[in-house]
């Protein structure tokens, strides 16, 4: 018996030694294997299951790829989509392969496509610009996509004016800026909620919950979030101002800017090409890819390259990497290219496989990690305070382990339990029904009885 647990320990050891080598790449994923992801149908506030798991469902890793088995859905609710789109959010069984150590292709760079680029780590598909739509030159209205006719050589033909989902498909987003295709729910943009940024663009929040992958905060660097098919990793908008990791935090910023243009004759660089439609409200610019042009920053590390990218120190590699961010402008809305392109800075290879055929071994992530409610950087936000009907609890920046939230009165009763699950952010509790008085809203992270914080609220009648 001492035998076969001193073997059994050596095993753990192992286990253990091999798990506290893997890097970003193979830990940074959000797994989860019992909570289910829920959707909003328009005009109902009340979120509907979709039975379907949420985040990832398994990590592996050999020596050169990490493996991530994941159905596609996000913790945060999806829906509802105001264009007509008639899909939900989908179970898409998708077996996930990026490069554990990916490589910069030296050659003629690899062009982004239509469908997913890569992956957010709640395993939630990342879409490039274009929503399939183009215009067709010949009879000069759009084609492609949905309701419009084929654009001349098909799908995968190069058109000369391509549209940018993002401001043509603003009113299909939902709150957490998603849409689904053909049931594929993805983002073509940073994860965020409408209504936390600085300027609301979309009134989609204002019925259905300001939730999203995570909060965008100015004053810490931002999280890792996904990483794109060549492999390298995709942070949000928000790094150190020098690519060495000094000069504290600041808004990195996308290189590209509107081209002063009336008329679309040509892309940038004076290359002429048929004509686009005239700028107008109906095709303002920006509502096409080619509106734009990249504008080299010489000097200025804050600005990204042609690919949305840089090398650079971040918290999860401080020796540096190569990385995407996903750019936004000082209004915190999406910027273009958004994340990746409109070009691969590394290798591509399409990360979308059928099995794996390969020793692996499953990456299990530690039951209880560092103290996660440090009010700092997560930035615990319970409103309105004083509250009459409703109390929301909302975590700033990104949630990598389940939370439980307990309503408890002055006695220490307790009232009332919620989650925020990992890759969510908010949680509320309906008071119509409670008492004038002061409550405590108590939060503790999964597995981890020593992060707690208490929050006194008001309740007014």
């Amino acid at each position: 018996m001492r035998k076969l647990i001193h073997v059994l320990l050596w095993q753990i050891f192992i286990l253990h030694s091999i798990q506290a080598q893997v890097g970003p790449s193979v830990k940074s994923w959000l797994q989860n294997t019992s909570q289910k992801g829920s959707y909003y149908m328009n005009g109902n506030s009340t979120a509907i299951s979709n039975n379907i798991l949420v985040n990832c469902q398994e990590v592996s890793y050999s020596s050169n790829y990490v493996y991530i088995k994941t159905q596609g859905i996000p913790a945060y609710p999806t829906g509802p989509f105001n264009d007509g789109n008639p899909s939900q959010a989908s179970s898409q069984n998708s077996l996930f392969r990026f490069p554990i150590n990916p490589r910069v292709n030296t050659g003629l760079k690899t062009a982004t496509t239509g469908g997913n680029i890569g992956a957010f780590i709640n395993g939630v598909a990342l879409f490039d610009y274009r929503d399939g739509v183009a215009w067709n030159t010949a009879t000069n209205a759009l084609c492609g996509g949905p309701g419009n006719p084929a654009c001349p050589g098909g799908p995968t033909a190069v058109q000369s004016w391509n549209r940018d989902a993002v401001v043509a498909e603003r009113i299909g987003f939902d709150c957490s800026k998603g849409h689904p295709a053909m049931g594929n729910y993805h983002h073509h943009q940073n994860p965020t909620a409408f209504k936390t940024d600085n300027l609301v663009i979309s009134t989609i929040c204002n019925l259905y919950d300001a939730d999203g992958l995570y909060i965008i905060d100015s004053t810490s660097h931002s999280p890792l979030i996904g990483f794109a098919y060549d492999g390298f990793p995709i942070y949000g908008a928000y790094g150190y101002k020098n690519a060495d990791g000094t000069g504290g935090i600041t808004r990195i910023k996308s290189a590209y800017q509107l081209r002063n243009i009336t008329n679309r004759t040509e892309h940038a660089g004076g290359i002429n090409v048929p004509d686009g439609p005239v700028i107008s409200a109906t095709y303002p610019l920006g509502y096409f890819r080619e509106d734009y042009e990249w504008v080299s920053h010489v000097g200025e590390e804050d600005f990204l390259d042609i690919h949305n990218g840089r090398f650079c120190v971040t918290p999860e590699y401080p020796l540096g990497t190569y990385a995407y961010f996903a750019t936004v402008d000082a209004n915190h809305n999406s910027a273009y290219p958004y994340v990746v392109g409109p070009t691969f800075y590394g290798v591509y290879a399409n990360a979308k496989v059928a099995s794996i055929s390969e020793a692996v071994t499953v990456y299990t992530p530690p039951l209880s990690g560092q103290n996660v409610l440090d009010a700092g950087p997560l930035n615990i936000s319970v409103f309105p305070n004083p509250s009459s009907e409703l109390i929301v609890i909302q975590i700033g920046n990104l949630v990598q382990t389940d939370m439980h939230i307990s309503l408890i009165d002055m006695q220490g009763k307790l009232i009332a339990t919620k989650q925020i699950i990992k890759g969510s952010t908010l949680a509320f509790f309906d008071t119509q029904t409670l008492y004038a008085g002061t409550y405590y809203v108590r939060i503790n992270a999964e597995n981890n009885a020593n992060s707690i914080k208490s929050i006194p609220i008001t309740i007014v009648k």
